[in-house]
């Protein structure tokens, strides 16, 4: 069966197997690992992660390719050590088909909902353990802030696991060729031990980010200011100011911009400031 890739779903198939087998390598799988695969496409990743994993499941939008993939995978599926479901992933349900159990995401993603895949499962009750993912380049650079410049993206990747990249992978790689060079990106150590350790409410965490971030020439201290004008505004620049209402310490914010302030910071501030208010929907979160 020869299929044509659809531009409308991203898709752009890997085929350099030095880049395929050090996306696998860097998954560090064992027999026992269940691998959710996103977008398996031709199944070339597929094929690889079989030979590792316990369990894989796979995740095909494409009827076309979901039928093409049934057929060339007609053994691993009669055994169950592949779970092929033809389904959005953004629908996909994590708590029905997953609940309870250790996974990792190794996968070849479509670009365009990049964004979106990282929202669902850093956020999901059952996070994955790990996350090996195929990106585009810039990216992947804007997810380790590599110029040194932070962004709701990098912090919220940041917030809850460890963000590397592993190797840059030129788009003469990939069929069709898309017009972009991409990088395998890991985020491993995916938890919510940072908000637990530090007793920060999630929600609010996330109110803070966005307020900070929502205008990025500005300063800091002004964008916060949609928080509670009373909260941030005097104490920006100054030191020793006596505590206003949902402050637990001093803020001395200066002249910064949020794309300034690293995790840490964020988490600091995040512990000085309680946001009045509603929690945030889940949409909020993380963009």
């Amino acid at each position: 069966m020869i299929h044509k890739a659809k531009k409308s779903l991203g898709q752009n198939f890997l085929k350099s197997v030095p880049a395929l087998n050090k996306i696998v390598e860097t998954g560090e799988i064992s027999s026992t690992d269940t691998i959710l695969e996103i977008g398996p496409g031709k199944g070339a990743l597929t094929e690889k992660l079989l030979e590792k994993a316990g369990r894989v499941i796979a995740i095909e939008k494409d009827y076309e390719l979901f039928e093409l993939l049934k057929i060339k995978f007609k053994k691993e599926i009669e055994t169950r050590t592949l779970i092929l479901v033809c389904e959005d992933i953004l629908n996909f349900d994590v708590q029905q088909n997953i609940s309870g159990q250790n996974y990792k995401i190794i996968a070849n993603i479509p670009y365009n909902i990049t964004g979106a895949i990282l929202k669902k499962f850093l956020t999901e009750k059952n996070q994955p353990e790990r996350m090996i993912l195929m990106v585009q380049n810039e990216v992947a650079k804007r997810i380790v802030a590599q110029d040194g410049k932070e962004s709701i993206l990098s912090i919220s990747v940041k917030a809850y696991g460890n963000p590397k990249i592993i190797m840059k992978v030129p788009a003469r790689y990939f069929s069709p060729e898309p017009n972009v060079d991409s990088a395998v990106i890991a985020i491993k150590n995916i938890s919510r031990k940072i908000f637990i350790e530090n007793n920060i409410d999630e929600d609010n965490f996330w109110k803070i980010i966005r307020a900070g971030f929502a205008h990025k020439r500005k300063k800091l201290s002004s964008n916060l200011k949609k928080i509670d004008p009373l909260l941030i505004s005097p104490l920006a620049g100054e030191e020793n100011i006596p505590m206003t209402r949902g402050v637990r310490g001093v803020i001395d914010l200066g002249n910064k911009r949020a794309e300034e302030l690293t995790l840490i910071e964020w988490i600091n501030l995040a512990k000085a400031i309680t946001p009045p208010g509603l929690p945030l929907s889940r949409e909020e979160k993380i963009q």
